[in-house]
């Protein structure tokens, strides 16, 4: 059943597809997905283009805007242009548009351009949810950090920045069959960060359900708005992972990770930079660190 009034803006549309995602046909996932994980290229880009990219039918996104309460694309589209607007990185939806219609046979020189888009991309679609998402860490009584496969090295990293100045947070490792034991652990008042990206893992994905089963405040790191660990999660950071190489980039999602940290010691102010000097110098004098 389509709405009954339009959402106004573009964070209501994110909402109201992450909200009624599960229910839709799979030709408006795939489109609903496209958009929300494109924003940019949907505001810039016409609607044929955008159904060659997202693989479905021009029509689809006809009616998927009529599903959501418009009365056709133009007005959809019309939220994107006025995100788009207000938005200071525009053009890094044209610099990942470049990486792929690339022909360059220097496999370094197209890597490190990858990297450049993904981090240029990824940074609009983030930044103006990270100072929410770190305030949630900031007020959690304990911090419980996943990331399973590909998407460990994140959470590692995450979880050795943090721990150099909180003692509580703890790494989900799901070593030996441990996974539920550890899950156990999360209480309300905690806060569970999720590192996931397609294809997303089983593991990823039991750990944001309980963190919503236990009434803890999830936080996403992840690839799409409607991605498994997305949709009910309360704060939803994404990240771009676009790669001519055979594995996912990286760079993006670690740039995402440390300034988040970063966000968190600004807010946590000098309790964070007192215990951060405590912890390098006990490092220091236990031989951590070669002395030069």
């Amino acid at each position: 059943m389509s709405l009954a009034h339009p959402p106004r803006s573009f964070s209501e549309l994110e909402a109201s597809i992450r909200e009624r995602f599960n229910d839709m046909r799979p030709q408006f996932q795939a489109g609903a997905a496209f958009l929300l994980d494109n924003p940019g290229e949907v505001a810039v880009s016409t609607m044929r283009a955008l159904s060659q990219r997202a693989q479905v039918q021009p029509s689809t996104f006809v009616r998927l805007a009529q599903y959501l309460g418009f009365a056709g694309w133009a007005e959809l589209r019309s939220l994107f242009v006025e995100r788009l607007a207000g938005e200071p990185k525009a053009y890094a939806f044209k610099a990942k548009n470049i990486v792929r219609r690339s022909n360059s046979d220097k496999l370094v020189a197209e890597l490190f351009t990858a990297q450049r888009a993904n981090l240029d991309a990824s940074e609009p679609k983030s930044a103006d949810r990270m100072l929410a998402a770190a305030r949630a860490l900031v007020k959690a009584r304990h911090v419980h950090i996943a990331g399973f496969r590909a998407a460990f090295s994140i959470s590692f990293l995450l979880h050795y920045l943090y721990r150099l100045f909180r003692p509580s947070v703890s790494l989900v490792r799901a070593s030996e069959g441990a996974l539920e034991l550890e899950l156990r652990a999360i209480a309300p008042q905690d806060a569970v960060v999720v590192v996931s990206f397609a294809p997303y893992s089983a593991e990823a994905v039991r750990v944001a359900e309980v963190a919503k089963e236990a009434g803890a405040r999830l936080i996403a790191l992840t690839d799409s708005a409607v991605a498994p660990i997305a949709l009910k999660a309360d704060h939803c950071l994404l990240f771009s992972h676009d790669s001519p190489s055979f594995f996912p980039s990286m760079a993006a999602a670690t740039a995402l990770a440390e300034s988040l940290i970063e966000l968190v010691i600004s807010i946590d102010d000098e309790h964070a930079v007192k215990r951060l000097e405590v912890a390098e110098g006990q490092l220091h004098r236990t031989g951590a660190y070669v002395s030069r």
